[in-house]
């Protein structure tokens, strides 16, 4: 393995290993966008299982969650080398421009060697009205309408937005990625809703299914979206805790 925080493109080229049994039928050897989706680090938000959305910058990283994030920069420094060998190593950084991804961004881009570039399109769902509120609390100012928003994907918070509408924002901006090229790695540091938005647009599942994925603080996930409409799910909330230890 290289050393670690240099790309094998700084280290000498390494052999593409060929797709793993298993992975989503071709019959052909075309060769895709890869999406590494990356979940930021816990905030106090998360401690508190606070809707945290796009409509504030705010908040940043806890001390846990900054452990995360470097836990999360060493995952993925290894796909394409001794992990996933089949995909390229990252050469593009993504980020939402909320602090928290942001601040997870920095952890990862200084580990692989590649500047952030912000897109907005990547950013969490618009909680409107619900900002900063827990469960409880929503359901107790706006009783009976939570539960329809993450199951049925067409109720919006009000000022917010639905699930159909985060879904309807990340697939243009999976377009855009793929648009932009193919046997190439793009990593992508985002949020809960959105990954999942992201991961269920390559499932083809609908957006009432999209709550049933595990997305945890800094887990990885990864999308291989070819030219011809197909895609495949290659990793699903891999948590990064772990990791380190190996690398």
């Amino acid at each position: 393995m290289a050393d670690a925080g240099v790309s094998p493109a700084a280290g000498g080229a390494r052999a593409r290993a060929a797709r793993p049994s298993g992975a989503a039928v071709r019959f052909d050897a075309a060769e895709p966008v890869t999406v590494v989706l990356v979940r930021h680090g816990s905030t106090t938000m998360t401690l508190s299982r606070g809707y945290s959305g796009s409509s504030v910058p705010g908040p940043p990283l806890n001390d846990e969650g900054r452990a995360q994030a470097a836990a999360a920069a060493v995952l993925v420094d290894r796909v394409g080398r001794d992990l996933w060998g089949d995909i390229p190593y990252p050469s593009e950084l993504i980020a939402s421009p909320m602090v928290r991804t942001q601040q997870t961004a920095a952890v990862v881009g200084a580990r692989i060697g590649l500047d952030v570039r912000t897109v907005p399109d990547f950013k969490e769902a618009d909680f409107g009205a619900w900002e900063g509120l827990t469960a409880e609390e929503i359901e107790e100012r706006w009783p009976r309408t939570l539960r329809p928003w993450h199951l049925g994907a067409d109720v919006r918070p009000p000022g917010g937005e639905s699930i159909t509408d985060v879904g309807v924002r990340i697939r243009g901006a999976l377009g855009a990625l793929l648009a932009d090229g193919v046997d190439r790695t793009v990593v992508v540091i985002s949020h809960a809703v959105s990954i999942r938005a992201a991961l269920g647009i390559a499932m083809g599942a609908q957006p009432s299914s999209w709550s049933q994925l595990r997305v945890a603080p800094a887990s990885l996930s990864i999308v291989r979206l070819f030219e011809d409409g197909r895609s495949e799910v290659a990793v699903a909330g891999a948590p990064s805790e772990g990791w380190a230890a190996r690398a």
